[in-house]
């Protein structure tokens, strides 16, 4: 098996140290350097997986440099009995929101279970005969984000089925800064299971440990969790991820504005999709911008919003990431601008949506009385430093503090 591995090994090192030579290219680096994700780290944990039936918790996101995660333990001789599928599917092809179903991988012929259509969390009868789960999807750091959602349940199941869970880490593109409101437990829900803001600047394995040891999960105290860490990864990096990790959030630039734009999908107006540039256009028809679209039927985005319709509002496909990664915060501006211009009511749609996202009713009663983005920012304050303190329990890497 050694032998696999270090192949493997030098099949990922070289894929990763090409498309971070790309990276270079398209933005300043802060550090000249080759960041590698846990997954690349073979020989951290294949050894664990002798004579073990193994469950992978994967997407299209899960690759050691060209290859599958599921494809590369095959190759290896390890005995992957099971696939779980999050949201947008396997292979990330299906839209935001849309049911996902059981089905059988062609090209593998493992079977797939969906944490996306009737359930959320693994039943015993899914593990049953599982030594070893391992979680290996990109998350991009943003609490609505549903992947860290789909841990929380994957992370309980494995507790209580004594299972070993194994989260091979991976960078997070918005791992250099903290902002948003943290959510209030009474508006928790799929897009916000936790107490910790809209950005937290935690990787997914930092998460992981984060979950266990502040006991968010029922018998978090039996989880036998390991975390296999980055390397030459810390919280002041740029990272570009490689593969898109859903099919609307296609660019670092749709990437790096998602904790702005992402407020809309609670109100009337379209942040895109359907279009070429989802999450770095927004707007509505009869709005008011120098810029128009019209959505249409694509991949992910099987009836956008307005499909069809005339949608007038703004573009910020071309401002520069170096901008954007300076900014180190959420914008604002862009979500009162729109309020302001529309002058209605039902602004913010009726099934409550937008607080779920904000998980709390605050930000929006904050916009509705006209207070200023400055105020609104001063009344996050007290929470996210009580966040801050619970978060550097957990860092696994220096931090940009």
């Amino acid at each position: 098996m050694l032998k696999f591995v270090h192949f493997f090994l030098l099949l990922a090192i070289f894929a990763c140290k090409s498309s971070s030579e790309a990276q270079s290219q398209s933005k300043p680096a802060t550090v000249e350097r080759v960041i590698q994700p846990g997954a690349y780290m073979t020989a951290e944990y294949f050894h664990l997986f002798d004579k073990k039936n193994v469950a992978l918790v994967i997407n299209q996101t899960s690759t050691i440099g060209n290859s599958s995660l599921a494809d590369t333990l095959m190759s290896a001789g390890i005995k992957v009995r099971k696939i779980f599928a999050p949201e947008h599917g396997f292979r990330g092809k299906a839209d935001a929101g849309a049911h996902i179903s059981n089905e059988t991988d062609l090209q593998t012929g493992i079977p797939v279970v969906s944490l996306y259509g009737s359930k959320k969390k693994p039943t015993p009868d899914d593990l049953s005969g599982i030594d070893v789960l391992v979680f290996d999807i990109q998350d991009v750091g943003v609490r609505f984000y549903t992947y860290i959602s789909t841990l929380h349940y994957v992370m309980e199941a494995c507790a209580e089925q004594n299972i070993k869970l194994i989260v091979l880490d991976r960078p997070n593109p918005l791992g250099f800064y903290i902002d948003g409101p943290v959510l209030d437990k009474k508006f928790t829900s799929f897009v916000g299971m936790h107490s910790v803001p809209v950005v937290y600047g935690m990787t997914i394995g930092e998460y992981a440990a984060m979950i266990k040891g502040e006991n968010w999960i029922k018998k978090s105290e039996d989880l036998d969790l390991l975390v296999v860490r980055c390397k030459d990864y810390d919280h002041t990096s740029h990272y570009d991820i490689p593969v898109a990790p859903s099919p609307n959030l296609r660019t670092t630039r749709s990437i790096l504005l998602y904790p702005s734009l992402c407020f809309f999908e609670g109100t009337i107006v379209s942040v895109g999709r359907g279009t070429d540039y989802p999450f770095e256009v927004f707007g509505y028809p009869g709005g008011n911008g120098d810029f128009s679209f019209t959505p249409r039927p694509s991949e992910g985005a099987s009836d956008p919003l307005y499909n069809g319709k005339r949608c007038v509002g703004y573009s910020l496909h071309n401002i520069s990431l170096d901008k954007l990664y300076h900014t180190k915060q959420i914008n604002l501006q862009h979500l009162i601008k729109m309020y302001n211009s529309y002058k209605g009511k039902d602004f913010f749609l009726a099934n409550h949506f937008f607080d779920k996202l904000a998980g709390t009713d605050q930000l929006k009663e904050q916009i509705l009385s006209g207070m200023q983005e400055s105020k609104i920012r001063e009344s996050w304050q007290p929470e996210i430093e009580k966040f801050r303190k619970i978060r550097k329990k957990y860092l696994l890497y220096k931090d940009f503090e």
